[in-house]
């Protein structure tokens, strides 16, 4: 019996273009002789659809597009749809009003519905706000007499709750465990899982393990494309009942893919396995192309707009974009201070003419006199400092908002995660824009992605296309080299006001990533003087994270949804 991965890249509220993506996948499963349609988490309204959900027309009109798209489907396939059901008892002992649900399509109705057993609300998650969590085991019969299958269904988080993996239980049930116990042939897992790096290799060690400790073979079906600040990166797998995974999506792209189970053997098949991307930073810049690309398109850009400072983070921001929209679609704007250094300028017309794209230079020297003319005597008597240098910024980021309300261009904000982490950054200035695209790549990764993309293969990334000068870099190596400045004084560098990036990132991970103390990253060697400056840092700079532009996530520990920090605080060391 065949059952067919529709691994789609749903839009959020788009129930039509969600629905007609489903139906598209219905038919190339059909015509590879599938009998059963496996669809995404909440695949017919896309993931996640947060406040949509507190619409009760929305939710009504759910119901009225998945009713006429199982009418639509081709003849003798079943399909697994998701969606977001009314609870009937909801108001009831504190019941919630909806059911994270997969509604059962076969022959033309609607024939039941299975809700989610386990609701996350942790990081980005947030589904006790709207959901009830489903109470009962979920399996079907799919087919008749001697080719009958069983089919236990769980959604997302049900399969993430394997004890024996994880070393504790997070949930009261465990929903594999129960379909399992039901004397199901075969599970199946459908999932809005976001990406970050490595977890691809995570989910099939766990979804491995569980194959193994239950006997029973499961099929992982992902949602691929990017919504807001969450990117899913597909990777859709099916694990036969000894661990051994017999076949994978391609990541970041949408797939039908078919895979076969043998009732004689009990177990799935062998069939195609995409392979994993070789590196985190071949997933990070897979991850973020697709992230500038969905986020364009589902906004209505098809152009977009980049500071190009001459530096590194803007230079890795403009190659995600060229790749994402086309050179064609790009548009460098460079403006030069008084305090930029010639280089800046020669290396950032180097990079776009690499790239291919188009340029705009508009000097900031004028305005900043200007400025200065302005507040000359109600600043008389005051040193210039920090106020002169953010105005410089803000300058710049009023040309770029500009433009792109002038010509309907999206901005891309081209910060990274260390200058978000410290305040290193300028509100109204170098954070307008949205999204964020490296704000969530910290300092030195950024100078990871930039050597792999000089030095990679063409097939490994999508500026493949893109003729190369002659020593075939992307980035121009004076980019690479030279000591990281915002040049809003002169001879100004990072380090003057910042510890080295190694270091400062080393620190950074231990407080935000694996939420270690002061004394604990002391203890791991740091300088207790620097240990303490930087948690300082970064509690006073959470006013400017909160206005920051959506952050593209591709780490475990992401500014924005997933983090809640008080602004009003005194952080505890």
């Amino acid at each position: 019996m065949k059952l067919a991965i529709a691994q789609i890249d749903p839009t959020v509220g788009d129930l039509t273009g969600n629905a007609q993506q489903i139906l598209a996948a219905a038919q190339s499963a059909a015509e590879q002789g599938a009998t059963l349609l496996l669809t995404p988490e909440l695949s017919l309204c896309g993931y996640p659809p947060r406040d949509l959900l507190l619409r009760p027309g929305f939710i009504q009109q759910m119901q009225t597009v998945v009713e006429q798209l199982a009418c639509d489907l081709p003849k003798g396939l079943t399909a697994l749809v998701g969606l977001a059901q009314l609870n009937p008892e909801a108001g009831k002992k504190g019941q919630k009003p909806l059911y994270n649900s997969m509604a059962l399509l076969e022959n033309g109705t609607l024939k039941t519905v299975f809700h989610k057993r386990l609701l996350p609300t942790y990081d980005v998650f947030d589904e006790d706000r709207y959901f009830e969590s489903g109470n009962v085991p979920n399996h079907f019969h799919l087919g008749d007499g001697n080719s009958s299958l069983h089919i236990g269904v769980t959604i997302c988080e049900d399969l993430w709750n394997e004890d024996d993996f994880w070393g504790q239980r997070a949930y009261e049930v465990n929903p594999t465990a129960e379909v399992v116990a039901a004397g199901v042939d075969l599970v199946v897992n459908l999932s809005a899982s976001p990406f970050t790096v490595g977890k691809q290799t995570l989910r099939e060690k766990m979804i491995a393990h569980a194959t193994r400790q239950h006997n029973c073979p499961i099929v992982y079906v992902n949602q691929v494309g990017s919504n807001d600040d969450l990117i899913f990166d597909g990777c859709s797998v099916a694990i036969d009942r000894q661990g051994v995974l017999v076949s994978r999506c391609h990541g970041f792209e949408p797939a039908v893919q078919v895979v076969e189970y043998d009732p004689t053997q009990q177990n799935l098949m062998p069939g195609t396995v995409a392979p994993l991307l070789a590196t985190p930073e071949a997933e990070i810049w897979s991850a973020l192309v697709l992230g500038v690309k969905d986020y364009s398109r589902k906004c209505g850009f098809s152009k977009a707009v980049v500071g190009l400072s001459g530096g590194i983070d803007s230079a890795l921001v403009v190659a995600i974009a060229t790749a994402a929209l086309g050179p064609d679609n790009i548009l460098g704007v460079l403006m030069p201070s008084p305090y930029s250094s010639d280089h800046s300028i020669s290396d950032a017309e180097k990079l776009a003419h690499n790239l291919g794209i188009a340029t705009q230079t508009l000097p900031i020297g004028n305005l900043m006199a200007d400025y200065d003319n302005t507040f000359k005597d109600f600043f008389s008597g005051t040193a210039p400092g920090v106020t002169e240098e953010n105005l410089q910024s803000r300058i710049r980021g009023n040309l770029l908002m500009a433009i792109a309300n002038k010509f309907g261009h999206l901005l891309l904000s081209t910060g990274n995660k260390s200058e978000m982490v410290v305040g290193f950054c300028t509100l109204y200035g170098d954070m307008n824009g949205g999204p964020a695209v490296i704000a969530d790549v910290p300092k030195t990764q950024v100078y990871n992605l930039c050597h792999w993309l000089n030095q990679s293969p063409p097939s490994d990334h999508p500026l493949g296309l893109i003729e190369r000068n002659n020593n075939s870099e992307i980035i121009p190596n004076n980019i690479l080299t030279k000591p990281p400045s915002a040049e809003l004084r002169p001879d100004q560098v990072d380090q003057d006001s910042l510890p080295a990036y190694d270091i400062l990132d080393d620190i950074l991970e231990r407080l935000i990533q694996h939420h270690q103390s002061a004394s604990d990253i002391v203890a791991a060697g740091h300088d207790p003087n620097v240990v303490k400056r930087i948690v300082h840092l970064l509690a006073r700079a959470e006013f400017k994270r909160r206005q920051a532009p959506p952050v593209l996530k591709v780490t475990d520990r992401a500014f924005g949804l997933g983090w809640r920090m008080p602004i009003a605080s005194r952080w505890p060391t």
